[in-house]
């Protein structure tokens, strides 16, 4: 032990760096930012910090984007068919050709039909170089059924071909009816959660306000809905549309159906959320100064959760995108001449086609990836959104 004389002397270190006021006020002002920074604010900041969740958002926003540009993203129009061409696999993408760089291009095809089990073989020839043009003029197509068009990001090269996912049974570019089929997928999971997001609001926030006999109807129609297998509902809801409607008419009725059964989970949420948010002491005082519970709700209530709607809605995105896949995949959702990745993928039924032919079941793949990204952005965003990460 040290003796009360030989205590020994703590180190003090003092910065040799000139006093800087510049910098003090600048760490004063990030922490008065941070204090009075809105809700969305503190929610961006917290959402960059998720790595994982900016990269799903921005493969998102890429894959939305391209159905603006369907037509000009593919190489080919959806419909194109080549009939020398049938079955034929992928053509992969090459930069040399005996040693020196050429630039992307694809190795033409030769085939043969196999007399035994009637299959064309296909091989490359490597003689036969097809360099991929850029920004150039290939099939012409109907912009949005606006106006005609024939402009392309890249093309085959002239008398040339370009497979880059194979070709179906038909001899249609695989690759470029997955791009025509993001636009119906992804835009029916995007309507689909508007309706759902309306039903879920205005049965929860009735639930959730008014409680008492309105909660217990709300939460009794809930569950019976919830009781029923989803699948099978789905189907039968499916199966009602009639076959003699228009492809955009069964859209939005497959759209239709996918809200009516995907509401109940948001609606409880937001019944969680209020019946905790009405007793707030800035309800209790809009309440007794009059105002409606209309406004109440809407302008007080629903505002303290919105960015948990946010986050919530966006998970529901990809149960819709596989239910309108799933539905297409059994016949009973979108049909032909309507693209979509359930519509590509009932052409993979068939085990013996898959086995002969596996590129046709590449549409899973963007299917895979975009609910990944769903689940990855929407956990991201429920993260950000929690007052208490």
């Amino acid at each position: 032990m040290n003796q009360p004389g030989n205590t020994p002397q703590m180190e003090h270190y003092i910065s040799d760096a000139p006093y800087n006021p510049d910098e003090v006020d600048e760490i004063e002002a990030g922490k008065q930012a941070q204090f009075f920074a809105s809700q969305w604010t503190l929610m961006w900041w917290k959402l960059k910090r998720h790595k994982v969740a900016v990269i799903s958002g921005v493969v998102l926003a890429l894959m939305y984007a391209s159905t603006l540009v369907s037509e000009v993203v593919s190489p080919y129009n959806q419909h194109s068919r080549h009939t020398d061409s049938i079955y034929a696999p992928p053509q992969w993408v090459h930069f040399f050709h005996e040693g020196s760089f050429v630039g992307p291009f694809v190795y033409g095809y030769d085939y043969k039909l196999n007399m035994q089990n009637l299959k064309r073989e296909y091989t490359p020839n490597t003689s036969k170089v097809d360099r991929i043009r850029f920004f150039c003029s290939g099939d012409s197509y109907k912009f949005w059924n606006l106006f005609e068009a024939d402009f392309h990001f890249f093309c085959p090269a002239e008398d040339g071909t370009l497979f880059l996912m194979g070709t179906d049974r038909l001899g249609r570019d695989v690759m470029s009816r997955i791009t025509h089929g993001a636009r119906i997928s992804l835009t029916i999971g995007l309507g689909g959660i508007i309706i759902s997001l309306a039903m879920g609001l205005f049965f929860g926030g009735l639930a959730g306000y008014y409680g008492g006999w309105v909660d217990s109807s709300v939460q009794r129609v809930i569950e019976i809905i919830r009781s029923f297998p989803e699948l099978p509902l789905w189907m039968a809801l499916s199966a009602i549309l009639p076959i003699t409607w228009s492809p955009i008419v069964i859209f939005f009725g497959i759209t239709v159906i996918l809200a009516l059964l995907d509401w109940t989970g948001l609606a409880r949420a937001v019944r969680s959320k209020l019946l905790a948010l009405r007793e707030e002491d800035y309800a209790t005082a809009a309440r007794l100064m009059g105002a409606p519970p209309k406004r109440i709700i809407a302008r007080h209530l629903i505002p303290g959760f919105t960015s948990h709607i946010i986050a919530s809605a966006t998970l529901s995105i990809p149960s819709m995108i596989l239910g309108e896949t799933a539905l297409s995949f059994l016949g009973l959702g979108l049909r032909p001449p309507i693209t979509s990745w359930g519509v590509l993928l009932n052409e993979a039924q068939n085990i013996n086609v898959v086995a002969l032919y596996p590129w046709l079941i590449l549409p899973v793949v963007p299917v895979m990836i975009t609910v990944l990204a769903f689940n990855f952005f929407g956990d991201g965003l429920r993260d950000a959104a929690d007052p208490y990460k």
